[in-house]
């Protein structure tokens, strides 16, 4: 493997050199589609276009062209119409997937003779994802990005050998885009075109190479669970983890079944990479980045993947040992202030974590009468045995209890809510305007739709019973049990939804309740509608049992 410095990639190699595949792509083909695209856009006097594209292989070919062609780039963080109406001022045009937009072929002309890009005139400008705030526009130079992927082939280039890389994140953004596409292409390493999201799809695509590693968030690698092949997938060279926090839990399970820490990545568009650490090591920066702190503890940063001479002041409270490495505290732009009191919300989650009933936990505040806490809470198998077993009162007031050795009374969460999981946006982060509105929100009062199969008209659907549901509140309070009247108001809207059911509730037939459905099961429904009767059969059942059926009678329709 030889490594060809970005600037240079343009030029095409003496060996064979496979890019990507599924279509298959080598260094020469990518060459020449990038003049192709640069020789179009100088053609067209195009001078500042937004990139979208799912393909990493298209991405990179539309990269090197724009800066081939003296184009600056924008990666948009996606293509909402605010998003879209937040940049079109600063575009010429939106190279996309979408059939209304620039594409690739429409700018396919004899192409640009082979150059050296230079590193500080070739820009590309990222897009955070507003998880503190308004989206910004954060500026990258090529010699930036080259600094960074060089200083990862340094650590870790070796260990990956030959290995293709396989990403479950974008590459619309800093991680995945010098993971995926700028590092792997630098080194000559294969990388897949499509964001692999989920467990299923990275093991299938890791079987069908003998040297692999993974590009993942905690998202993804919390979600791998007992159903994969963990034997051949120990065969992973690395595992990447980036764009929040991977809980311990999850990396104590992958150091197990991969018999290997995952490698965690801390940084973000603004600073680039930080610093990295595998299982309970404290954080070890990169080469040459410098920290220091500001009399407010918050984390100072100079880095050569930043501008020259500028120093990066983060809102991250950190302790810093003598040999460098540090200690990540909470987020200093998440305190806030009730009733005269500053209140870290950062501490209060580590805190909860503490607890054997919370897996995760995220704080925010709930402006109503009076402002005050509440908790996001996913429980771990003990807390929701715990659910289950006392109820979701003696749940949280223990919790309450627990918090309450860590804060004054004013700190502790009025309102709770407990979740699967948190539901995190595309680039695994729950911005705190999310946190806020899903306490606002009123408890769920219907299942989650994991899955829905059709086969020929009858209907099997994989349901997930939120662990917060309304209705567990009154039956029972110590023991909480799904309502057989919910059981069959679930039946009956499932069933109207899928099958366009005529008619009102009309009565039931045969109706059994054989097993406790609980919070946080999951459970399959099956419907089935006999159109000459009026009748909507359905069966509840969980991995070994049927929970409950009945006929649901409904009103023949008035329709002749």
């Amino acid at each position: 493997m030889t490594w060809i410095k970005l600037e240079q990639l343009l030029f095409k190699t003496q060996s064979a050199r496979v890019v990507t595949t599924e279509p298959e792509l080598d260094h020469t083909r990518l060459c020449e589609q990038a003049l192709q695209l640069a020789a179009g856009l100088q053609a067209q006097g195009v001078q500042r276009i937004a990139v979208h594209l799912e393909d990493a292989a298209d991405l990179a070919i539309a990269l090197l062209g724009a800066w081939r062609a003296g184009v600056n780039v924008l990666l948009p963080a996606d293509l909402q119409p605010q998003t879209r109406q937040r940049w079109s001022n600063d575009v010429d045009l939106w190279l996309t997937d979408q059939p209304d937009d620039a594409h690739l072929n429409d700018f396919c002309q004899s192409p640009l003779a082979p150059a050296a890009l230079d590193p500080d005139q070739c820009r590309l400008s990222l897009c955070t994802s507003g998880s503190s705030g308004e989206p910004k526009r954060i500026e990258k130079t090529l010699r930036q990005l080259t600094n960074e992927i060089e200083a990862l082939e340094q650590l870790w280039g070796t260990g990956l050998g030959p290995a293709c890389i396989i990403g479950s994140v974008a590459t619309q953004h800093i991680y995945g885009l010098l993971f995926r596409l700028l590092w792997p292409l630098c080194a000559g390493r294969p990388f897949l075109r499509r964001q692999l999201a989920f467990p299923e799809d990275l093991q299938r695509a890791s079987r069908e190479h003998p040297a692999f590693a993974w590009v993942a968030s905690p998202a993804l690698l919390k979600r791998m669970g007992d159903n994969l092949d963990w034997p051949a997938l120990s065969a992973v060279r690395q595992v990447f983890s980036s764009g929040g926090a991977l809980p311990t839990e999850a990396a104590q399970r992958l150091h197990e079944r991969l018999g290997q820490w995952p490698l965690e990545i801390f940084g973000s568009s603004e600073t680039g990479g930080i610093a990295w650490r595998q299982g309970h090591d404290a954080w070890q920066p990169f080469a040459d980045v410098v920290l220091s702190q500001d009399s407010d503890g918050a984390l100072l940063i100079a880095s050569p993947y930043l501008p020259s001479g500028h120093i990066e002041h983060t809102a991250d409270a950190v302790r810093i040992a003598a040999d460098g490495r540090f200690e990540l505290l909470g987020r200093l732009d998440r305190i806030v202030k009730l009733e005269e009191k500053r209140i870290s919300l950062p501490m209060l989650e580590q805190a909860l974590m503490q607890h054997e009933w919370v897996a995760e936990a995220r704080l925010g505040v709930i402006q109503e009468n009076r402002a005050s806490l509440g908790a996001l809470l996913v429980l771990s198998e003990s807390g929701l045995h715990a659910l289950r077993n006392q109820g979701r009162r003696t749940l949280t007031e223990q919790l309450r209890q627990h918090l309450g050795q860590h804060c004054e009374t004013v700190a502790l969460p009025r309102r709770w809510r407990l979740l699967r999981q948190m539901p995190l946006n595309a680039q695994g982060k729950l911005p705190q305007v999310d946190v806020e509105s899903l306490l606002l929100a009123p408890r769920p009062k219907a299942p989650q739709v994991l899955a829905q199969v059709e086969t020929d008209g009858e209907w099997s659907l994989q349901l997930a019973v939120p662990p917060d549901l309304a209705y567990f509140s009154g039956h029972f309070p110590t023991a909480p049990v799904l309502p057989g009247v919910v059981q069959v108001d679930w039946a009956l809207s499932l069933g109207q939804q899928l099958m366009t059911l005529r008619g009102k509730f009309a009565g039931m037939e045969v109706l059994k309740f054989q097993q406790l459905i609980r919070p946080g099961d999951e459970i399959q429904l099956h419907l089935r509608f006999d159109s000459a009767r009026s009748k909507l059969y359905f069966t509840y059942r969980d991995e070994t049992a049927t929970c409950s059926s009945g006929r649901i009678l409904l009103e023949a329709s008035s329709e002749a």
